[in-house]
Order: C-alpha cells, then sequence, then structure tokens
C-alpha cells in the first residue's frame, strides 16, 4: 500500500479500529496501525504523539458516532433513546470497551453526549445536586453494564458455572444463575434501565 501523504483523524481512527477488531485490544500498537496504514512507525508519530493519544481518538470517534438529535417525547424516553444509541455504538467494537472506561472524560464527542444527557434531564425537572446524582447514576449504569456485557455476560462461562453449583451449598446463587442464563443482553439492559428512570422519576 502507497504511503498516504497526510492523514485525517477518521484514518486514523480506522486503523486503529481494524487492528482492534480484528486482533483484539492488545494488538493496538503505534507500529500495527501503522503498518495497517501502509506507512513506518515513526511516520505516524507526526500525528498522535502516542498510544494513548490514539485511544482518545478512538473514544472520540465512537462518541461521536452517536446521534444526539432526540425524539420529541418524555424525558425518560429520550434518556432511554441515548442510552441505547450509546449502547448499540459500542456493541460494534466490544474489544475497545475498555478504552471507553477509561477515556470517556478526555474524549470530546463524549463531554457532548454529557452535555446532551443533562438537557434531557433539566427538561425532566432535575437541577442542582439531584441533578449531579442523576447523571452520574445513569452514567454508572451503563458503564457497568458494558463491562458486563462484554466481560461477564449472562450467557458467558461465569454464569453456567455457578449454574452448575451445589444448590444445598449456594441456593440463592445456583437458582438465579439458572434463570439468569435465558436473559438476553437487551433485556437485561432495558429492564435495568426501566428499575433506574423509575428510581430517578420518582425522587
Amino acid at each position: 500500500m502507497p504511503r498516504p501523504r497526510s492523514l485525517t483523524d477518521d484514518q486514523l481512527v480506522g486503523a486503529a479500529l481494524a487492528v482492534i477488531d480484528r486482533e483484539g485490544l492488545a494488538a493496538l500498537t503505534m507500529r500495527a496501525v501503522a503498518k495497517e496504514l501502509g506507512m513506518a512507525t515513526m511516520g505516524l508519530y507526526r500525528y498522535v504523539t502516542d498510544r494513548q493519544a490514539l485511544e482518545v481518538l478512538v473514544v472520540d470517534h465512537i462518541f461521536e458516532s452517536v446521534d444526539l438529535v432526540l425524539p420529541a417525547a418524555h424525558w425518560t424516553d429520550r434518556i432511554r433513546s441515548l442510552m441505547n444509541r450509546l449502547r448499540v455504538t459500542v456493541a460494534k467494537h466490544p474489544a475497545a470497551v475498555p478504552l471507553v472506561l477509561r477515556h470517556r472524560q478526555a474524549a470530546p464527542g463524549s463531554l457532548r453526549l454529557i452535555d446532551a444527557m443533562l438537557a434531557v434531564l433539566t427538561d425532566g425537572g432535575f437541577s442542582g445536586v439531584d441533578r449531579v446524582v442523576a447523571q452520574r447514576t445513569l452514567i454508572g449504569f451503563l458503564l457497568g453494564f458494558l463491562q458486563n456485557e462484554y466481560y461477564a455476560g449472562l450467557s458467558g462461562p461465569g454464569t453456567i458455572t455457578m449454574s452448575e453449583l451445589s444448590p444445598a451449598e449456594f441456593p440463592f446463587l445456583a437458582d438465579t444463575a439458572r434463570d439468569a442464563r435465558s436473559v438476553s443482553p437487551d433485556e437485561e439492559f432495558g429492564r435495568g434501565l426501566d428499575i433506574v428512570l423509575r428510581g430517578l422519576a420518582a425522587g
């Protein structure tokens, strides 16, 4: 592949995500991305200072890919739309989840998404400390779910192992784990978010 004369952020992110999606996050190096772009490793440093800067670009791209134009609806439905859109966007690059958790506050796209969320909460009557806690609660639920979905999914080996525990020794855990194996990620996320939103609305 001929070396590009100049690179855009989209090209850098595209190459980084190609490496992550194909080989996993551990394979993301400046050398691997430079190879993906058909250029020398040192040439990549003309565009990004180091791997961390490249990671932030990736996270910013993920957040910027979320459509922030929300339907005219009740504030809880708009929050639900926003949260679902972000989850679906991240799902396109599951190996990048640790980067989303690590760099979300450094990515401008993340800040714009949070501001959109705060605007919806304001429309819902939240202000001051109540708005702070509501926003942090929603983000905490989302980040925790992403981590669970990709590293401790209900369909994964951990749930299977727990469902096979001795009912005499772990009666509630074994029974709950058996039920958990039938819950899809969509159902888990949707019902969990409903619980959070009901709690915020009641507060």
